[in-house]
């Protein structure tokens, strides 16, 4: 669509601060109301679409996708999204070892097992490290610490969670991103690590390439949110 408003602002409001364009309040696609949570989030959203030129590209605003992902969807059906997220638990990308070839198996131990130990140190949650691809339950009381955590976000919060997850494979993953454990770039290197080294061995594709840039940028985006979610100190 194209850019039909020329002044974007922000401004606090009950329960938290809104984007104004043009005076108007900013609303999702739904038209749901936007309140968010922190001064720094409305900042950063109104800054993206301060950056939009003679044509309005929601693709290069993921803060504001995230928000009406939260407002539009998952404020509708919470619990079922939560349940969602936490059945990656279930076969988390993390759980699952080659056998062979030994440096890559030798890889995957590397990145993957600190975020393991890392959940079972935080969270209580010791998933259970299997060889091959082959589901295989884990312990409930390890899922059971994790479904704990995810329903103790927000709307907000959950909306970043479930695209850090959904972009990564392993809710192991997004936990660690958004809680500081790792970097996005770190993140992306544990959720593409198999990929990364098949590249290596035989070359890149570039449907493959476009693939994961949109994971690492699905990453950056949720980790980016989920920090504008604290209040500024």
């Amino acid at each position: 669509m194209k850019r039909v408003y020329t002044a974007v602002a922000t401004a606090a409001v009950a329960g938290g601060h809104e984007v104004r364009l043009d005076g108007r309040s900013l609303r999702s696609p739904a038209k749901a109301s936007l309140i968010f949570p922190t001064a720094g989030l409305a900042d950063a959203v109104a800054a993206e679409w301060e950056a939009q030129k003679e044509t309005v590209q929601p693709h290069t605003m993921p803060l504001m996708q995230i928000a009406s992902t939260a407002v539009d969807r998952i404020a509708a059906q919470q619990a079922a999204v939560a349940a969602a997220v936490v059945a990656y638990a279930e076969t988390d990308l993390l759980c699952y070892r080659a056998e062979h070839p030994q440096e890559l198996a030798q890889r995957q131990n590397r990145h993957w097992q600190p975020l393991l130990d890392w959940a079972a140190l935080q969270h209580d949650a010791a998933l259970r490290v299997l060889p091959g691809l082959m589901p295989r339950p884990q312990p409930p009381e390890a899922v059971q610490a994790l479904r704990r955590v995810v329903e103790r976000c927000d709307v907000f919060g959950l909306s970043a969670l479930q695209l850090a997850t959904a972009a990564s494979g392993s809710l192991v993953i997004a936990l660690a991103l958004l809680a500081g454990r790792v970097t996005p770039d770190q993140a992306f290197v544990a959720a593409c690590l198999d990929e990364l080294f098949q590249a290596e061995q035989w070359g890149e594709d570039a449907e493959a390439v476009r693939r994961r840039e949109s994971v690492r940028g699905d990453l950056v985006a949720a980790r980016r949110f989920h920090d504008l979610l604290s209040p500024r100190p």
